[in-house]
């Protein structure tokens, strides 16, 4: 796998967008900080610009370069389900291109399981673009099999690691008003979630 990382990793380091797998279902990944791999994003998914982009970080101190901050909420649930599920919706570095987050200064950013999805963060500096690869609006997809043409045609590359285990998305809380808050049910329950929270 190491040469396909490295592979994937140098098309990414010169803006490329690559289909990659995660823990559940398979992303579209590109640079946080290059504006022609976030433009190609959008307008691969057919996404609204209006809709930020979540960001997988292959460890911790990687997080912390995208988070304006790191409230104590988000260290006990990191220290529970990371690597795992579980995206943090949390204030933004001012130092993240506002196309990321739509200039709303908060960023979504999670530690995934999946070893690939760790590596080839690591490779690219430690920050990757990681939303579904799906055309916007329609299922996520865990075959690269069952992916749309239209969506692959328009990539630089797929890391195919046959069929991930899919069921739901990771669950999003938001952190960044103070009180957590459930933004997407997801892999992980609520009920587990607070009862860290509440621990």
């Amino acid at each position: 796998m190491e040469p396909i990382i490295r592979e994937a990793s140098l098309s990414i380091g010169r803006g490329g967008v690559i289909i990659y797998p995660t823990e559940t279902f398979y992303a579209l990944g590109g640079l946080p900080t290059s504006q022609g791999a976030t433009g190609r994003i959008f307008a691969i998914k057919g996404r609204g610009h209006d809709k930020p982009l979540p960001l997988i970080a292959s460890c911790q101190q990687d997080v912390r370069q995208v988070t304006a901050a790191w409230p104590d909420t988000a260290e006990r649930l990191a220290g529970a389900f990371w690597p795992g599920p579980l995206t943090l919706l949390l204030p933004a570095s001012p130092k993240l291109p506002a196309e990321l987050h739509w200039a709303t200064d908060r960023i979504a950013v999670r530690i995934s399981s999946h070893p690939v999805a760790t590596a080839l963060a690591e490779a690219v500096g430690g920050l990757l673009i990681s939303t579904s690869a799906n055309i916007s609006g329609q299922p996520a997809v865990a075959d690269p099999a069952d992916m749309e043409p239209v969506l692959t045609s328009q990539v630089d590359g797929l890391i195919n690691a046959g069929r991930l285990t899919g069921g739901r998305p990771s669950s999003i809380v938001d952190l960044s008003q103070g009180i957590p808050r459930l933004i997407r049910a997801g892999s992980i329950p609520w009920r587990d979630i607070r009862a860290v929270l509440q621990a």
